[in-house]
């Protein structure tokens, strides 16, 4: 018995020896415009849309395949007599497999030099239409979107039509292929900064080695549409990636990014372990080691510049889970790849000043979203509020330790040099905690005799900086704006500590 198969595609990939092989399991073949040409080209006969329907396209294109002796074909079900009677008056025949993907609706607008109704006119309308209609009534049509699944097609056709768990699964393929298209373009049309819909859509990128912990399956997505600032460009070396990994590396790779010089950041836990800044890169890394040698073990690391051969050598020494930077010397490259476990990652960070600009992060039965906190507070935001005043010196510490408490979880205390971290404390329910684990692990480091503390959120009591004062540092950022502001201010006075506030609050939860 003929069957009948609606092809019309943009992405002619395998189209030919898919639709040679539809002919030869005696179907046949109906189709539109561009891929009637190509498949009549290699001298496989088709019938018109046209020809179906006895109306020729208009406008354009843009009407050719909506009308009811398509719909008809497309949606009568077969094991309905009346549907099928109505099928018989009107002189329609049966559509049993639709071949379909979408204009290039994506590709299009990601050439910067698309206009608005260049991308317009790539909006599919008949393409989802027809995709829908076929897969609401998968039990008699099968719906085919995706070129690699023409062979399990060919293969199904060959064997178990009735089977009616893959024509399922090809219909939910469908419906998220056709919901991520709506996405794409509501998400491009939209204008409004919370609009009442939130249309978001996901490409998987890879299968993760595991999720948080080793029981748990993951997988990593990304948006359709390339960020700014992208995550992974290339993995170069290295065993797969874990959940754990992607999310650190994210981390680390955000707060890299902030720095204009040759920065290293290395995170464990989500948290920074050791930030150094230098004028070139190889030192970045040596400030950032010895900031907290034993934490950088098995930690993740990220620069903002190309890693030579003798960052590398050092790099090399000690493990790491991950290292990923813009670039790798083929010397640094060869190194690093002595250690057949650790991941290598590319990033580019080519446009790191143009962020996405919100966040996403679920929560039970919801999604929480907010824009992402990309400010960055200069010396010239700084307000200082004690008699004793800041030297240069401090003010550039005090700077590098604004860029670094931001991306350290709440309640988060830093104590840095003008270059590097000497102690982190973080998560702690009450500041002073983290206060204490922060001055406590930099009195171990050479440098702490230049130490300046930075908080992400002011302070409520005057106890962090009296023990800042009791441990000699000489200088402390925090964004003010308690109701007991002045308790801290005249704490600092007492012990002659120079206090600047930034009147910005960086809580990381």
């Amino acid at each position: 018995m003929t069957r009948r198969a609606l092809l019309s595609v943009s992405d002619k990939t395998g189209l030919l020896e898919f639709a040679q092989q539809l002919l030869a399991l005696d179907f046949e073949l109906v189709s539109t415009g561009g891929t009637k040409k190509a498949l009549e080209a290699r001298g496989l006969t088709v019938k018109g849309v046209e020809e179906v329907t006895g109306f020729p396209e208009m406008l354009d294109g843009r009407v050719k395949t909506l009308h009811p002796l398509i719909y008809g074909g497309l949606l009568a079900k077969r094991d309905h007599p009346d549907h099928m009677q109505q099928l018989k008056d009107a002189d329609i025949t049966p559509i049993d497999l639709v071949v379909v993907n979408l204009y290039p609706f994506k590709q299009t607008i990601l050439d910067p030099a698309t206009t608005e109704a260049q991308a317009i006119e790539q909006i599919d309308i008949g393409g989802p239409s027809m995709l829908r209609a076929a897969a609401k009534n998968f039990a008699d049509v099968l719906p085919v979107v995706d070129p690699a699944d023409y062979p399990s097609v060919t293969d199904f056709l060959q064997k178990d039509v009735s089977n009616q768990a893959y024509r399922k699964q090809l219909a939910a393929k469908v419906f998220r292929h056709t919901a991520a298209y709506d996405a794409l373009i509501a998400n491009y049309l939209n204008e409004e900064e919370f609009p009442e819909k939130l249309t978001l859509t996901y490409e998987k990128q890879q299968s993760l080695r595991y999720g948080e912990n080793s029981h748990q399956a993951a997988a990593f997505y990304r948006k359709p549409i390339p960020t700014k600032l992208s995550l992974i460009t290339k993995q170069l070396h290295g065993k797969e990636l874990s959940f754990n990994n992607l999310k650190d590396a994210n981390a680390a790779l955000n707060m890299v990014s902030e720095f204009d010089e040759p920065a290293v950041v290395a995170m464990k836990h989500m948290n920074p372990c050791g930030v150094g800044v230098d004028a070139d890169i190889q030192t970045a890394w040596d400030e950032a080691y010895e900031s907290d040698p034993m934490s950088i073990f098995g930690g993740i690391v990220a620069v903002n510049r190309q890693i030579d051969a003798a960052t590398a050598q050092k790099m090399h020494e000690i493990f790491l889970e991950i290292v990923i930077a813009p670039a790798f010397s083929e010397e640094a490259l060869e190194i690093l790849s002595k250690k057949k476990n650790i991941r290598l990652l590319q990033a580019d960070l080519t446009h790191r000043d143009q962020p996405e600009r919100y966040e996403e992060m679920t929560v039970s039965g919801g999604l929480l979203v907010q824009e992402t906190d990309r400010q960055v507070e200069k010396t010239a935001d700084f307000t200082v509020v004690t008699q004793t005043q800041p030297t240069k010196k401090q003010l550039k510490a005090l700077q590098f330790g604004q860029h670094v408490v931001k991306f350290v979880k709440s309640n988060a205390v830093v104590v840095t040099t003008d270059t590097k971290t000497l102690g982190v404390g973080m998560g702690q329910p009450n500041r002073i905690d983290s206060t204490k684990i922060a001055i406590q692990k930099a009195m171990l480091k050479d440098g702490y005799e230049d130490a300046i503390l930075a908080s992400d959120a002011f302070f409520p009591m005057d106890d962090c900086v009296e023990y800042a004062a009791q441990h000699n540092i000489k200088a402390i950022i925090q964004p003010g704006g308690s109701i007991r502001d002045q308790d801290s201010i005249a704490m600092a006075d007492k012990y002659g500590i120079a206090m600047v506030t930034t009147g910005v609050r960086h809580f990381r939860h």
